[in-house]
């Protein structure tokens, strides 16, 4: 795979996606103009040999696959998954929090973020919103502000003499972003009156009513970018793990054109940073459901032991778990077990845990590295060290949820969950190459 071909398309996909829902969206327009037929669970699905689909969930979950002419219980199918979100600010419910100095945004955090980073940033604001009509309808809407709206201010040093050796971040207190002067209760802004002029000037809405409820979530503008004197880097806000999401994109439209006749399923899940347990997350029932419809329409079981042709199906599929790894940094050596600290451009990462935070087992890493070797990709292994946690991925939840074969993968990464994160601009393209040859090969 060309590097420079995934990268150009890789950055402009990353600033489309600045939450979940942009996420799924921006995947759902590439894999429709590559074909791929979308799906609505609630319908009856009429499934065709050597076709390809695609079906979403919440707006914010993804499934896309292609179907072959075997029987998927004999073949199998092959899998790969990721997720859609990434660490953040997202607004209360009550979100505009009035201050004599600033008007400011109500805020939570979303899932395990670095908090220092956020500060002085140029912040927007992108997600869902529910709202009401003139007419009593009800309606929904994904909006992005895109231009920076926000920002959260570090205090000065004059008045914290320990910021920079002693300091803690108060959520609650702290990071609450300012987006206006306070000038009066009157010309204070409402989340509402935000809403529906970005509701009329991004998607021609004029009747707007009344804000019903949201999921807007602030990120930093910057664009993604490639650095270093060579190109070394990607910089970009949210490669944990839109990265893989991208990849597991390309690599399932690279599949539906090559007209193989192979089984191959990608997933990407919301809510993995949050643990997984939501109607859309991983630890749902979103992909058991797909692929039990799939069975029940390719198996050649009778009605009475399609069951039995799922478990058949599923224990002939192997699972690729992608999300980003922790890349050997450079300043802190210290933190990486001495034989496993993957680096950066030197292909995708195996993570192995025995407390099976991580589902690799050494025959789906077996597999994988034939894999690898096959398309002459280079591969490292990932070990936490011995006296350190261990962070986990959809990978065991997957594996015990269903019961595939699964192992963890994916791209060596500095700065994980920052709102900045830095990844190697080769290691795409190894991994894409990997994948292609998964989602295409005879036997998953």
């Amino acid at each position: 795979m060309n590097a420079s071909a995934i990268n150009k398309e890789l950055l402009p996909f990353l600033q489309q996606s600045p939450s979940p829902f942009h996420a799924t969206a921006t995947m759902l327009t590439m894999l429709k103009a590559a074909g791929f037929e979308l799906l609505q669970e609630e319908d009856v699905w009429q499934l065709q040999p050597d076709k390809a689909y695609v079906v979403t969930r919440n707006e914010s979950s993804i499934i896309a696959f292609t179907t072959g002419r075997a029987d998927p219980a004999e073949t199998g199918i092959a899998m790969a998954g990721a997720h859609t979100d990434s660490p953040c600010l997202k607004l209360k419910p009550n979100a505009i929090k009035p201050h004599k100095a600033a008007t400011q945004f109500a805020v939570e955090v979303y899932g395990g973020a670095l908090l220092a980073p956020w500060f002085d940033r140029d912040l927007s604001l992108a997600g869902r919103v529910a709202f009401k009509r003139k007419n009593g309808e009800l309606a929904s809407a994904l909006l992005d502000w895109q231009r920076a709206i926000a920002m959260v201010p570090s205090l000065a040093i004059h008045l914290d003499r320990d910021a920079n050796t002693n300091r803690t971040i108060n959520p609650q207190t702290q990071l609450p972003p300012v987006f206006a002067l306070n000038q009066g209760e009157a010309t204070t802004p409402t989340l509402d009156s935000l809403v529906a002029d970005a509701l009329s000037e991004q998607l021609g809405v004029d009747d707007f009513s009344e804000l019903l409820a949201h999921e807007l979530f602030l990120y930093d503008t910057q664009p993604p970018a490639m650095v270093g004197i060579n190109n070394e880097f990607i910089t970009s806000a949210r490669l944990d793990n839109l990265l893989s999401c991208f990849l597991c994109t390309d690599a399932i439209r690279h599949a539906a054109q090559q007209e193989k006749g192979q089984f191959s399923l990608m997933v990407c899940n919301d809510h993995e940073e949050v643990g997984s347990a939501s109607a859309c997350g991983a630890q749902g029932p979103f992909l058991q459901s797909v692929l039990s419809r799939i069975a029940a329409r390719f198996s050649h079981a009778e009605i009475n032991q399609q069951s039995e042709a799922v478990e058949r199906m599923i224990r002939r599929s192997l699972f690729l778990s992608i999300d980003n790894a922790h890349g050997l940094h450079p300043n802190f050596a210290d933190k990486h077990d001495a034989g496993h600290g993957p680096l950066l451009n030197q292909g995708p990462v195996i993570k192995i845990n025995a407390n099976q935070r991580y589902a690799s087992n050494s025959q789906s890493t077996a597999r994988f590295v034939n894999i690898c070797q096959r398309v002459k990709v280079p591969y490292q292994s990932f070990v936490v060290r011995s006296d350190m946690g261990c962070g986990s991925t959809i990978g065991p939840i997957t594996a015990s949820g269903i019961g595939v074969e699964t192992i963890d993968i994916g791209v060596p990464t500095w700065g994980m969950h920052s709102i900045r994160e830095t990844a190697g601009s080769q290691d795409a393209a190894y991994l894409a190459a990997a994948l292609c040859d998964f989602f295409t090969s005879d036997t998953p």
